[in-house]
């Protein structure tokens, strides 16, 4: 079996493939403190819960974009494991063009989002990724990785207006039933969720001008389905698209696979 990891600044995210199959996933509280040995135990406790053994293991392969964590990442596999983990980054065998300057600043989060999207739903397209920031990445009909945008994530937006403005207080994020807030909780959420459609669209509108042909949107991540089922132009959400996106990625790099 492969286990996958996707650290984020917010969530750490973990897929147990056999063959390529997903058969189990769990999202945890990425802990930049955290010991080798915590990490350790808190992942072979995920495991015995879902009835996987550690052994059953054959290799391990991690996207991040957390550097402090890596190297506890990579002894928590050698150490609990007894593998050496392959992690993602501009230097991987993708099977992707990147032209972006400089290559190594494409977060390895979106390299294997877009490799995922290429191999599902083909090329062009375009992959929103709705974490603590959210990313807009392009890839041409070519498999070309272009660019993309970065915007302040949901989350972190709201937690801005909580922090300061004193008299509003945290609520829920949610789509509410009218755009028309009759109460300051109500006038709050409304400004959230629409207010975020309007900043996703906006920038899905324009990016769709500049291609040739008009390319699938596809969203992943936390806030996808939320945000996404409010959109005009996101067309699929896949919540498992990072980690069959690492999938990809280990098995064309993997020991003998050329």
């Amino acid at each position: 079996m492969l286990l996958v990891i996707d650290v984020g600044n917010t969530n750490t995210v973990l897929g147990v493939y056999d063959s390529d199959l997903l058969v189990s996933h769990w999202r945890l509280t990425t802990e930049r403190h955290r010991t080798i040995d915590e990490y350790g135990i808190q992942f072979r406790n995920l495991f015995t819960l879902a009835g996987h053994d550690f052994a059953e293991v054959d290799a391990v392969a991690i996207s991040s974009v957390v550097p402090p964590l890596n190297y506890t990442l990579e002894k928590v596999s050698q150490t609990y494991l007894r593998h050496d983990p392959m992690f993602v980054d501009h230097t991987s065998d993708t099977g992707m063009t990147i032209a972006y300057t400089p290559v190594s600043d494409v977060g390895a989060d979106r390299i294997v989002n877009s490799v995922a999207a290429i191999e599902r739903y083909g090329a062009p397209c375009i992959i929103v990724d709705f974490g603590t920031a959210t990313t807009f990445d392009a890839v041409t009909e070519n498999r070309e990785y272009i660019g993309g945008v970065i915007t302040p994530g949901l989350v972190i937006s709201a937690e801005a207006l909580f922090q300061r403005a004193s008299r509003l207080s945290r609520v829920e994020i949610r789509r509410p039933e009218e755009i028309i807030g009759s109460t300051t909780i109500n006038s709050v959420q409304s400004g959230l969720y629409y207010g975020y459609i309007g900043l996703v669209d906006g920038i899905l509108r324009r990016m769709i001008e500049e291609f040739d042909r008009r390319p699938r949107v596809i969203a992943t991540g936390g806030l996808a389905r939320l945000i996404g089922r409010g959109s005009e132009y996101i067309e699929e959400i896949d919540d498992h698209l990072t980690l069959e996106g690492l999938r990809l990625i280990y098995q064309r790099n993997r020991p003998g696979a050329r």
